[in-house]
């Protein structure tokens, strides 16, 4: 049982100093969810801003962002936010604006999503290697062609483009997308990387995209601009990214200089981050991977994150304290609840009101990936100044999503 000597309030409280020197207020994140509120023509929204402003105002240290691709011709989902220059630069701007107020640091979350694209969106995805999902996603996803030299540093190209132009957006930050099966995460994999160039092979291989991509990035933003990943702690899937290998790459990420490390785990194919298959939790832990955490915590002195599971203040507060963690990672309860980080800090014995979502009916609840679209709603409610309702009937929910997407609703959507 964990014995606190502080308040709560003072162990979330703190500030933290990243490598950079760039200093987080707190020790509350919002991680990336996604919003599906850019444009058709994938530009970002007024909705966008006020929502970010939202949780601005709720008192999140660090707030990152959904989705931002960095390639029009490869998207994870409808209305992604695509940034390949500047011609959305007041939009943007407005973002980081309102993102930034009360002291608030706001990173977008870059990414490519590489086979990871349904086939409503990609005729021909591209990968390391030409290894397409098995059944019953092969369904949503088309066979992908292996990448071209050639075109691997193209795409390293473009994510430290996309993150020069959100720092002169006004953004104070980025965050790089490893983990969840999407491009970076499937270099990574050996299950999905059977390249026998540079790119592939062992994982000093393996990992050299992402530290190019990290390096990259680097160069066009400075010493002085906090740059982050998020990284599975493991696929969870047999033959694929270990934990052994994650904390191989972690490693040479910190020699490297990341600034802040955010732990998930698992892909479409096993979604971990979910909480529905994967990892267990250590004690009386609630919060997933945080049992990888600490191990990697013991090899690196780079900020560590952790998201998902974490539903209490005590739960938070332990994890900082005992040092497996330096920031706690929230998502869905930001959603419903976007003062969170103000009513810890103001003392209340906080407890989330976040609980599993379900029709009573299992392939209604995947049909409409209730998990998901549910949160999105409450996003949505945000974005257009209201109060989330966390009481909201799935029932309701669910009959909201199929009038809206119809058929669209039997394609698959971000985990």
């Amino acid at each position: 049982m964990w014995e606190n000597s502080l308040p709560i309030s003072e162990i979330l409280g703190r500030s933290l100093e990243l490598p950079c020197k760039a200093v987080i207020k707190n020790r509350f994140c919002k991680s990336a969810m996604s919003e599906a509120l850019g444009t058709k023509d994938h530009a970002p929204t007024s909705m966008l801003t006020r929502l970010y402003g939202r949780w601005a105002k709720g008192g999140i240290g660090l707030c990152i962002t959904g989705n931002v691709m960095i390639d029009k011709n490869a998207l994870g989902e409808p209305k992604n936010v695509v940034i390949e220059d500047e011609s959305q630069m007041e939009a943007l701007s407005r973002w980081a604006q309102a993102g930034r107020e009360n002291g608030t640091h706001v990173w977008p979350q870059l990414n490519h999503p590489g086979k990871q694209s349904p086939n409503t969106l990609s005729q021909e995805p591209v990968a390391p290697s030409a290894v397409g999902f098995l059944s019953p996603l092969s369904h949503f996803f088309n066979p992908p062609r292996a990448l071209f030299e050639q075109e691997i540093e193209e795409i390293i190209g473009r994510f430290a483009r996309t993150a020069g132009i959100v720092k002169k957006a006004g953004f104070t930050g980025v965050q790089i997308h490893g983990a969840h099966g999407y491009l970076i995460s499937q270099f990574l994999s050996p299950l999905h990387n059977r390249r026998n160039d540079k790119w592939g092979g062992p994982i000093e291989n393996r990992m050299r995209f992402v530290r190019e991509i990290y390096k990259a990035i680097r160069r066009k933003v400075g010493n002085a601009f906090p740059v982050g990943i998020k990284l599975n702690s493991s696929d969870f899937m047999k033959g694929g990214f270990s934990a052994e290998e994650s904390a191989i790459v972690v490693m040479a990420l910190a020699e490297d200089g990341i600034d802040l490390i955010e732990l998930s785990g698992g892909t479409y194919e096993k979604p971990a981050m979910t909480g529905k298959t994967g990892p267990g939790k250590i004690k009386d832990a609630e919060a997933y991977f945080i049992e990888h955490a600490g191990h990697i915590r013991e090899s690196v002195s780079t900020p560590i994150v952790i998201t998902g599971g974490f539903r209490t203040g005590r739960a938070m507060a332990q994890a900082v304290d005992e040092g497996l963690v330096d920031m706690v990672g929230l998502a869905r309860p930001m959603a419903v609840d976007p003062d969170l980080p103000e009513k810890i800090l103001s003392g209340e014995e906080y407890i989330s009101s976040v609980h599993p979502l379900s029709t009573g009916i299992r392939a209604i609840n995947r049909m409409a990936l209730l998990e998901i679209t549910w949160y999105e709603q409450q996003l949505r409610y945000l974005a257009h100044g209201k109060a989330p309702r966390p009481n909201r009937s799935v029932w309701l929910s669910f009959m909201k999503t199929l009038f809206e997407n119809g058929a669209q609703v039997f394609r698959k959507r971000r985990a």
